[in-house]
């Protein structure tokens, strides 16, 4: 999906002030508030704005202990390991992987016994060969992506 500057700058403008409104967008913006929804939509429907919920903190909500775990499954057994995973609170993503085993899940806990047990839990999974677990010391880049919009948005100008 082609992205141009005026899509740029709406992509800027929900990163860095989510809760404003789309009348005040297309006010700053400088467009119509119509070409605004327009705009808003078709991100959407491309799969370019995926969501639109607040961020929450684990941490903040007792879960301070980020670990991820790579996960050796089964042969032929990948996909009822996922959703098996999917109902695992403490795991707020995984992915399937290539490497150094089949899926990464990022983990959350309460503190590191909580952890293990998070951990002993995905190991008596079914089809599940093996764990290997990182534990995240200090967050040093957080979860972002206006620098990639900023330099789709340059290329597009380009």
């Amino acid at each position: 999906m082609a992205v141009d500057e005026l899509d740029t700058r709406i992509l800027r403008l929900l990163l860095e002030q989510p809760r404003t409104s789309v009348r005040e967008y297309a006010r700053t913006l400088g467009v119509a508030r119509g070409t605004l929804q327009a705009r808003l939509d078709r991100l959407e429907r491309d799969g370019v704005i995926t969501g639109t919920g607040p961020s929450l903190s684990p941490a903040a909500l007792g879960h301070p202990v980020l670990a991820f775990v790579h996960i050796e499954v089964t042969q032929g057994h990948l996909d009822d390991v996922g959703d098996a995973l999917a109902a695992v609170p403490e795991i707020v993503e995984a992915f399937s992987i290539t490497g150094g085993g089949d899926l990464l899940a990022r983990v959350v806990g309460r503190d590191n016994a909580h952890l293990e047990d998070v951990i002993q839990k995905l190991i008596s999974l079914p089809g599940v060969v093996r764990t290997r677990t990182e534990v995240a010391l200090r967050e040093r880049v957080p979860y972002r992506l206006l620098p990639l919009v900023e330099s789709v948005g340059r290329a597009v100008r380009a």
